[in-house]
């Protein structure tokens, strides 16, 4: 965070200075956990459903906290304000407003965020210093977070925004206006929290309302709900796509045998040749809208190509692909999951695994409501349907995958459920072999990173593993 009085930090938070003079400076990070606490940090103390941080503020300040933002006197320098949540978000806008040459390009979308936003912050990298969020720092808690990151140094901020209802992206972008704001699809995600995907799209469609002056809404013209938006925005539209009218698309387009793609990107300027480092086509759409994105931040083609190339994954357990050293190939895509990236993710399994074996384990599909076991039923039939040769569903919510996977007549392959991960992983270790494939997916409420870990543990099954196709 830039450097502030704590007087200027009550005046942008709407609170009082307590226990230290005004003039008092945070210069440090802004943090919610003490023990990441720096000297000059400001704390921010969050009371939340299993801790409150106002009983950590004195080992905040023991550690070399400035002063503490707090709802309650700690006992030592603080700003007191009525609710730490909001008080975070406006100090995040107000130190935005104090950095007028930063460009925020910001993301929303039902699947693909994320990995999305990575790619967008490697590009813009190159041109200047940038900031993003580790993960999915998507809230309303973790967005104002990255935001306080920036400094008078940073040129890019690249921001990602979720939403679990109408006027939540509303809310997240009068913390940070966008001057580029992305929406990547309308799926099904959330689902059972909007109850239609045209809700869903009235949420993601705040994104390109909230554009700055001058700003640029980056569309994707595959998707109707989508492309939709551009009546919604008096921002430029620029769209993305495989479509022919797609200002920004992919052509000649191929996966290697590992999975990832190459393809030519074209835009109005130019086009270029890109491989990608990303496994799966869906990868594709990801990296059109970081192309647009980057485009629209004045990067000319030939270097957003380059630079796609070269991008790495950043964020964890997502398409985390590992061979170990008996030669089974794990892909770790286990942070979340919903129907759109579950199919993807068997579709990247069944081209990985031609003429060795695949395996797919995969938990629930969280937040889908009335539609849950229609959605674990469709991805069952997928997953039989994309000839994998053993599924392995993981958990009661998840049952409904091997109901969809039994009604394929014509599929040859084996369903096995089970109540936990452990079960899952001795499922696997009685059955994987030499040269096998295997997925790991599902929502975060079904730990299913935990089967990855043991399989690629050096005591696991098949010994340590080892780094492949990054």
């Amino acid at each position: 965070m830039i450097p502030l009085p704590l007087s200027v930090i009550a005046e942008i938070t709407g609170g009082t200075v307590d226990g230290a003079p005004p003039d008092a400076v945070a210069g440090g990070p802004v943090v919610i956990d003490s023990r990441a606490v720096e000297p000059g940090a400001l704390f921010a103390a969050f009371k939340g459903e299993r801790a409150d941080g106002h009983d950590f503020a004195a080992a905040a300040l023991a550690a070399g906290a400035a002063a503490v933002l707090a709802q309650r006197p700690v006992g030592g320098p603080a700003v007191l304000v009525d609710d730490v949540k909001e008080a975070l978000g406006r100090l995040a806008r107000g130190v935005l407003e104090r950095l007028p040459d930063t460009t925020v390009a910001a993301v929303t979308g039902s699947a693909g965020k994320t990995s999305t936003k990575d790619l967008i912050a490697q590009l813009v990298g190159r041109a200047g210093p940038t900031v993003w969020p580790p993960g999915s720092f998507n809230n309303e808690i973790g967005l104002p977070l990255t935001v306080l990151r920036a400094d008078a140094e940073t040129r890019h901020l690249v921001l990602e925004m979720g939403a679990r209802g109408i006027g939540h992206i509303a809310y997240l972008t009068r913390i940070a206006p966008p001057d580029v704001g992305v929406v990547l699809n309308v799926g099904t995600a959330h689902l059972g929290e909007f109850g239609s995907r045209e809700a869903i799209a009235q949420a993601k469609g705040e994104m390109v309302e909230a554009l700055r002056p001058g700003g640029t809404a980056v569309l994707n013209a595959d998707d109707p709900l989508v492309s939709a938006m551009a009546s919604r925005t008096v921002g430029e539209v620029v769209t993305f796509g495989r479509s022919e009218g797609a200002a920004v698309r992919a052509v000649d387009e191929t996966l290697d045998e590992q999975g990832r793609a190459r393809f030519t990107l074209v835009a109005p300027e130019g086009s270029a040749p890109v491989a990608l480092r990303l496994y799966g086509s869906h990868a594709v759409a990801n990296a059109l809208a970081a192309a647009a994105a980057a485009r629209a931040a004045g990067l000319p083609v030939d270097e957003i190509a380059a630079g796609l190339s070269e991008a790495e994954p950043a964020s964890r357990w997502r398409m985390e692909v590992t061979e170990r050293a008996d030669g089974v190939t794990v892909v770790n895509d286990a942070y979340n999951a919903n129907p759109d990236s579950t199919r993807a993710a068997i579709d990247v399994l069944a081209h990985m695994a031609r003429g060795r074996r695949a395996y797919a384990v995969l938990g629930e599909m969280a937040e889908l409501g009335g539609s849950s076991a229609a959605e674990h039923a469709r991805i069952g039939r997928h997953a039989a349907r994309s000839g994998l040769d053993g599924l392995v569903v993981v958990g009661a919510n998840a049952a409904a995958m091997a109901e969809g996977a039994a009604e394929v007549a014509s599929w040859t392959g084996e369903c096995v459920q089970v109540d936990d991960v452990g079960a899952a992983v001795a499922a696997l270790s009685e059955r994987l072999a030499p040269r096998d494939v295997v997925l790991v997916k599902g929502s975060r409420v079904a730990g299913l990173e935990r089967v990855a870990e043991a399989l690629l543990a050096p005591d696991g099954p098949g010994g340590p593993g080892t780094e492949a196709g990054r």
